[in-house]
């Protein structure tokens, strides 16, 4: 008599299996992140392998060949968090908030990738093949030669890959939806999504082809999914950005072929998704002057500088609770340290206030060097007096209060001469060498050593 199936308990952040439900994963100590699996037993001629191993071949790292060329998309923006463009035999996993523009971007690659010459499939479990030809019509691009397809069977799926050998790209449209018969198991469950995901990895590997692959997010911006499947693929990039703004970011979480720090800024069109080349101008294009708690910080993203205005507003403490500490694109914690900074090292007094902080534009700022601009429109907000228009800010801020030097200033400053500023206000600068390096022409320094120089250097009115 045939077993019946047992069941499992799997931790879709860590994978770890449990035999019951419990409400605090044991491996990754996360909350309600257990799914219920159904496993098949093995059979009793299956339970040992019918074959001994054979030995592998050990190859040194002086026998690597050249790699090939990567396989540019056309889109500089998707290229630059790439690393260059996708890497053949590479498996790439994109995730995003439902409705960011994912599918539009993946579309559009494709298309110019098949403009450009190279054989691309389109395989969607969501939408049909005629609901592709109108979203690409509505965005231009429908005379691409691109192979559809609409199927949720992988077993299909690797059948017709193996059956096209000059196939360059793959795009998988979601992974979520993909099904393998052989999992006796739900689309989306813990199971499918690993197994799935196996079976196209290890294709796209033997094949050669590279492999994209859409996935969801959790309503905690993470990807929905057994957090193995971060580990499976080469490059895993986060599509993020706020509907009620245009602006769409590209930020790689992962790379094996390039840096974790590039961006790559998209602007959300009629027509799909534009790339931003100046994100700067366009980040600043609604900032007004002449406002108290507004300071412009030069910022770097990866190997690229952005200029951001960053907003700050103070107003009196309401009610008998602790003052309110609201911020949007910037880290909490670093807040509430340079309120106490600013309250202990250079007598402002903030504790009675509740204190509003955003990033305009919808980009999250993550480096320290935003913590001297963040100063200035506190200070600013404080004393209601607004920062120069034509001033930029960036220094990283101790607890002592010193200002710290921060990498590649000489990038912020010509940035900041780029758009028609006229004055930094920076780290003091130590010598190294014979002498310091000359800023920009047209580009006047104020070196900060110490907060204080910060809350005295605010013009008056």
């Amino acid at each position: 008599m045939a077993k019946k199936p047992s069941r499992r308990f799997v931790c879709r952040s860590c994978g770890v299996v449990h035999p019951k439900w419990i409400g605090q994963c044991e491996g990754c100590e996360e909350w309600n992140t257990l799914e219920e699996e159904q496993i098949e037993p093995l059979a009793a001629s299956s339970a040992r392998p019918s074959t001994r191993g054979r030995r592998i071949k050990l190859e040194g790292l002086s026998g690597i060949a050249q790699p090939p060329p990567r396989i540019k998309t056309s889109i500089e923006e998707l290229d630059r968090v790439l690393g260059g463009g996708l890497v053949p035999a590479s498996a790439v996993l994109v995730g995003g908030d439902p409705g960011i523009g994912k599918s539009t971007l993946l579309l559009q690659a494709a298309c110019r990738l098949a403009e450009s010459g190279s054989r691309v499939l389109y395989i969607s479990g969501e939408e049909a093949a005629d609901q592709i030809r109108l979203r690409a019509l509505r965005l231009g691009v429908g005379a691409a030669s691109l192979d559809l397809a609409a199927s949720i069977n992988v077993t299909d799926i690797v059948a017709t890959l193996e059956a096209e050998p000059d196939v360059k790209v793959v795009v998988i449209d979601s992974i979520q939806t993909m099904w393998l018969e052989t999992v006796d198991s739900a689309p989306g469950t813990v199971s499918q999504v690993r197994a799935c995901a196996f079976e196209l990895i290890r294709l796209a590997k033997r094949r050669g082809f590279s492999l994209i692959l859409v996935g969801h997010v959790t309503k905690e911006g993470a990807l929905a999914g057994p957090r193995v499947l971060e580990h499976m693929v080469d490059a895993v990039l986060y599509f993020e950005g706020d509907r009620g703004h245009q602006f769409r970011i590209l930020r790689a979480a992962k790379n094996r072929f390039g840096a974790t720090d590039e961006i790559g800024v998209f602007a959300m069109t009629d027509r799909g998704l534009e790339e931003v080349s100046n994100p700067s101008a366009l980040f600043l294009a609604e900032r007004r002057g002449n406002i108290a708690g507004s300071a412009i910080f030069a910022g770097l993203e990866g190997s690229r500088p952005v200029l951001l205005e960053v907003q700050a507003l103070l107003s009196p403490k309401s009610g008998d609770g602790a003052p309110r500490r609201a911020v949007v694109g910037w880290d909490s914690g670093r807040l509430s340290m340079l309120l106490a900074v600013l309250e202990t090292r250079c007598g402002l007094k903030l504790a009675g206030m509740d204190v509003y902080l955003n990033v305009a534009g919808g980009l999250r700022v993550t480096e320290p060097a935003a913590d001297l601009a963040v100063a200035a429109a506190l200070v600013s907000a404080a004393s209601g007096v607004p920062t120069s228009s034509g001033d930029v800010y960036f220094g990283e801020v101790g607890l002592s209060g010193e200002v710290r030097q921060v990498s590649q200033a000489d990038a912020r400053l010509k940035e900041a001469v780029k758009l028609g500023f006229d004055q930094a206000a920076l780290p003091r600068r130590v010598a190294r060498g014979s002498a310091r390096s000359k800023p920009p022409e047209g580009l006047t320094l104020r070196e900060i050593g110490h907060l204080s120089d910060l809350t005295g250097g605010i013009p008056e009115e």
